[in-house]
């Protein structure tokens, strides 16, 4: 008996949304010149909660909300190829990449039949204040992106409001 596709029902999903897409005619440019860094959690929605629509914006995702190597070679590009011209870093409340130190999520990802991951760098913190400054002083400083503004905020997933940290 052959397996069940384990991506059928996001294809069966996709055909119905290609049905009616609408987002072809876009340009490839933030018409907004936004780019927004935060973080994989599905309770943050960020076109929706900073009142934007497809198009308006990149939206970069990662683990923590953190300003990677490859966020700031990104945001190289969407400044000076896609119209970028101001970027938010949105770290937020109750965030898994604050709540347990780097040593405990490897111990948490071996617990869970994972492989020893200590090689890699989930970029922990124990205040995600300090680690949302941290990370505009780092875009702020960075020789491909200088004159870019940059804002640091936090999320409160609990009642869906920002608050600016710098």
């Amino acid at each position: 008996m052959p397996e069940a596709d384990p991506f059928a029902d996001v294809l069966a999903a996709n055909e119905a949304y290609a049905r009616d897409f609408r987002l072809g005619g876009l340009a490839a440019n933030a018409a907004r010149g936004l780019a927004v860094l935060t973080c994989i959690d599905s309770r943050i929605e960020p076109l929706a909660m900073l009142g934007l629509e497809p198009g308006d914006a990149k939206i970069l995702r990662n683990a923590g909300a953190r300003v990677t190597d490859d966020v700031l070679r990104t945001l190289v590009l969407a400044t000076y190829l896609l119209g970028v011209q101001r970027v938010m870093i949105v770290a937020h409340t109750n965030c898994r990449m604050t709540v347990d130190a780097k040593d405990d999520v490897h111990a948490a990802v071996r617990k869970e039949g994972g492989p020893d991951t200590r090689s890699l760098g989930f970029l922990t913190t124990t205040d995600p204040v300090v680690a949302v400054r941290e990370d505009v002083q780092r875009i702020r400083s960075w020789p491909y992106l200088q004159g870019l503004e940059v804002g640091g905020f936090l999320y409160a997933v609990e009642t869906g409001r920002l608050n600016r940290l710098c």
